[in-house]
């Protein structure tokens, strides 16, 4: 037992060594900037999930010129009176693109949450239990198709209630209160966009509920969040009260929606019980005449999600569809050329190989491969001066298509239930752990494709460098004696075939018109 103890105190160590940076996500160093385009359009541009930029209703703003209104700015002058530090960093924290700080939340979460849960004192596994968040285990186990999950609905949900909030910015064209009043100090950059609805509102109530859904253990810290967030909006100058009211009913509308989606995608189901898992595996072996095995001591008796490959995709019907060709034979000059491969690999470890294997290694206590994409991503769309519009289109059909490519990988892994090299290389070592799911194909390079594709998308200046890395972050897995050679190029074609089916989606969307 202390053997164990020793053990298990020994890989926490590692893991936060590799993680460092990434098991605290640390936030981007931007301010408030002047967006490239406003998009005057935008709310003509086709939602995710909602029919229409108008299929939610809000009411109509009171008039500039109403007592009403005119009380708002009196109030909100006042208020900004009498602003105290703290609040200014607030503004300065939240910017005019939060989104992007949503994101980065999210992110802090996933990594806070990304811990495998142990073995009993009798070797027996608890999973972790919505039902029961405190645990022990605390839920969620926030894994890679967990986090891209969330990252998905709520970037979705954010662009989706976007739409309807630009949809209305442009009918009713209330200019924002700095706009009216010379007396009032916007902190950003000034733009002209209308300020009804609350843009930012929206992002807000949007982002909170669907993390509050997904990590129900921070309730209490996304309402603090979102309180602090909305006071900046008032604060900023940049909206009175009823800007950020109208914000918020868009964002309850589009988080209902996407949340009704979640609870019948079939996530619930996608752990399965010891008796499914072992008919999965069955049927591999009796399809291919191998299978994968847990390597764990205590043996976990189910692997990582086996039926992830059931929850409904975004963009693709049938997860099938894009099944990738199976993986060599055992017997396969191919496969003992790979052994060798990975032999060689191993036995001439250099400092720049090892440098790439944990770097992309988004492990246990970080904010895992999708995270990683999304890090990246926001580091774009600032240097790029999107603004939330874009920013969380950006966002949902990248995350749309990391969370389609992650069904299809897993898809492959249980279909083909293909082992690890660790299993099948007598006395072979990682230098990278090994995870607890079959190995074909990769996910990194899943992941990365899919997530470096929708990017050469939306900046196709960075085609080249994106397409580069999620090759980098391939080729990682293979380094670090996770992988096969094959499982990281075959993933990698699976991940741009996967993506395309969304970036085609967002081709259609009006956004390029």
């Amino acid at each position: 037992m202390r053997n164990n103890i020793t053990i298990l105190l020994l890989t926490a160590l590692v893991i936060s060594l590799i993680s460092c940076e990434k098991d605290t996500p640390q936030y981007l160093p931007y301010e408030g900037y002047t967006y490239a385009e406003l998009n005057t359009n935008g709310g003509n541009w086709v939602p995710v999930l909602q029919s229409s930029g108008d299929a939610i209703d809000i009411a109509v703003p009171m008039a500039t010129d109403s007592q009403e209104y005119l009380s708002e700015i009196q109030e909100l002058k006042e208020a900004m009176s009498t602003m105290t530090s703290d609040q200014r960093k607030a503004i300065k924290y939240w910017t005019n693109n939060p989104a992007i700080r949503w994101n980065e939340i999210a992110l802090e979460l996933i990594a806070k949450y990304n811990l495998i849960p142990g073995p009993n004192a009798d070797g027996t596994y608890t999973l972790p239990n919505p039902s029961n968040p405190e645990g022990p285990p605390a839920f969620p186990f926030a894994h890679p198709p967990y986090a891209c999950r969330a990252l998905a609905y709520m970037s979705v949900a954010q662009f989706d209630g976007l739409i309807s909030a630009w949809h209305y910015k442009y009918e009713y064209n209330r200019p924002a209160p700095f706009q009216l009043d010379e007396t009032i100090d916007y902190a950003y950059e000034e733009n002209n966009l209308p300020s009804y609805p609350s843009d930012g509102a929206v992002v807000a109530r949007a982002s909170r509920n669907i993390l509050s859904a997904m990590f129900p253990l921070e309730v209490e810290y996304l309402q603090k969040m979102e309180e602090e967030h909305l006071e900046s909006l008032l604060l900023s100058g940049g909206n009175v009260m009823s800007d950020i009211t109208a914000g918020l009913e868009i964002g309850d509308a589009v988080s209902e929606t996407a949340l009704t989606r979640a609870s019948n995608d079939g996530m619930k189901n996608a752990q399965t019980p010891k008796a499914v898992s072992d008919s999965i595996k069955q049927a591999a072996y009796d399809r291919f005449g191998w299978a994968w095995d847990n390597l764990e001591i205590p043996v976990r008796p189910v692997g990582l999600t086996p039926l992830f490959s059931k929850v409904t995709m975004w963009s693709i019907d049938d997860v099938e569809s894009v099944r990738p060709i199976p993986p060599p034979q055992l017997d396969s000059q191919e496969f003992l050329d790979d052994v060798e491969l990975l032999k060689d690999h191993a036995k001439n470890m250099t400092d720049e190989k090892r440098r790439i294997a944990n770097f992309w290694q988004d492990g246990l206590g970080t904010y895992t491969p999708p995270g990683h994409w999304n890090r990246i991503a926001n580091e774009f769309m600032v240097e790029y001066k999107l603004n939330p519009l874009q920013t969380t289109r950006t966002l949902a059909y990248m995350n749309m298509a990391i969370m389609d490519a992650g069904i299809s990988c897993w898809d492959a892994k249980y279909y083909y239930h293909y082992p690890r090299p660790i299993q099948l290389i007598e006395g072979f070592e990682t230098i990278a752990g090994t995870p607890n799911f079959p190995s074909y194909t990769s996910g990194h390079s899943v992941f990365s494709a899919a997530a470096s594709e929708v990017l050469a998308y939306v900046f196709p200046n960075e085609a080249a460098t994106v397409r580069a890395w999620a090759e980098e972050a391939a080729i990682s897995r293979v380094y670090g004696g996770i992988h096969w050679s094959f499982d990281a190029t075959v993933g990698t074609d699976q991940g741009r075939e996967v993506a395309q089916y969304t970036i085609d989606r967002a081709k259609a969307d009006g956004a390029d018109e």
